[in-house]
């Protein structure tokens, strides 16, 4: 199991020199330069006093980085670069797939799983579910106990104490303690994925007309909701395993936020396996109602609607 947490195949060769800051916010650069130089410093090793005493390794202030920031302006990628670059035991994995471990595993169990790794990449880290986010900060109390070193991206909802923090108010001590060790960074800048601002998901009238060839499925986009509903999100990355595009038709609206943030999920595997999308109807980045948008998910539609933007022109 440990052996499946790796970066995405969109981010097999990700590494800080082939990150591309954008000039006109330098806080790209600067974020890129401070992970490049957090991985690049090593612990000192444990030594022996003179009368066979261990002495304990001296640990970095902090034990991880927090790269918060808006969608589309390269965490990801940073994530998966510090990951490459570490030369010892790493992992690398979305939130839900490490809550999905301990799902499987136990806490106790994950916690020796990992027990020894240098590196710990955490992306897309939820704030919005709080036993979930209990257990992670009780796994990153433990693993950074015995050495392990975090970097993680945030999924901070708006309004949780400002976008570059950490929702201590949500979680309070728990919270706090684990936001304690990490040093957070800013990354500012636009959304890369989008090349116009007016730019919308493709949307077509054939939909099994235009899906390309190779390995492809073919829904109704409610059926595909629905059945979202049966299967824990941790399962999606099987549903999306070797597909070469997906089909939808008849996409609309959604009018429940549960189904919305099931196919948030889906989304984001989607766009990790860099999955194709072939679309009639509403076009999907338009699915989410001004009253969703509003409320606390609204970076979580925000980013899912960058993907599919992404995804649905894939062929352009």
């Amino acid at each position: 199991m440990a052996a499946a947490l790796v970066p995405p195949p969109q981010f097999a060769d990700a590494s800080f020199a082939s990150y591309r800051p954008d000039p006109e916010y330098p806080s790209q650069a600067a974020v890129r330069d401070a992970v490049e130089a957090f991985v690049a410093t090593r612990p000192e090793p444990a030594r022996r006093g003179l009368f066979g005493r261990r002495r304990e390794p001296v640990q970095p202030a902090r034990s991880g980085v927090y790269l918060d920031g808006g969608f589309g302006v390269g965490k990801t990628h940073l994530l998966a670069a510090a990951y490459h670059a570490e030369p010892s035991r790493k992992t690398f994995g979305t939130f839900i797939e490490y809550t999905a471990l301990v799902g499987a595993l136990g806490f106790q169990g994950t916690v020796d799983l990992l027990r020894g790794t240098s590196l710990v990449c955490i992306d897309e880290f939820e704030l919005d579910d709080p036993g979930d986010t209990m257990v992670m900060t009780r796994l990153i109390k433990e693993l950074s106990e015995s050495g392990t070193r975090f970097a993680a991206t945030s999924n901070t909802p708006p309004g949780a104490l400002g976008e570059g923090r950490f929702a201590a108010q949500d979680f309070l001590r728990e919270i706090q303690a684990m936001s304690d060790r990490f040093d957070t960074m800013r990354i500012d800048g636009l959304d890369y994925r989008r090349r116009a601002v007016d730019e919308s998901a493709r949307t077509v009238d054939d939909v099994a007309g235009a899906l390309p060839d190779g390995s492809t499925t073919l829904d109704d986009f409610r059926a595909v909701v629905a059945h979202l509903a049966s299967v824990h999100p941790s399962k999606y990355v099987a549903l999306v395993e070797g597909l070469d595009a997906v089909g939808l038709t008849d996409v609309q609206a959604f009018t429940d936020q549960t189904d919305a943030l099931r196919w948030v999920a889906l989304v984001d595997r989607l766009y990790d396996a860099q999955v194709r999308i072939v679309a009639s109807g509403t076009p999907l980045d338009q699915v989410y109602p001004q009253a969703m948008l509003d409320g606390g998910y609204r970076k979580k539609y925000l980013r899912a609607a960058s993907r599919v933007v992404a995804l649905s022109r894939a062929a352009d």
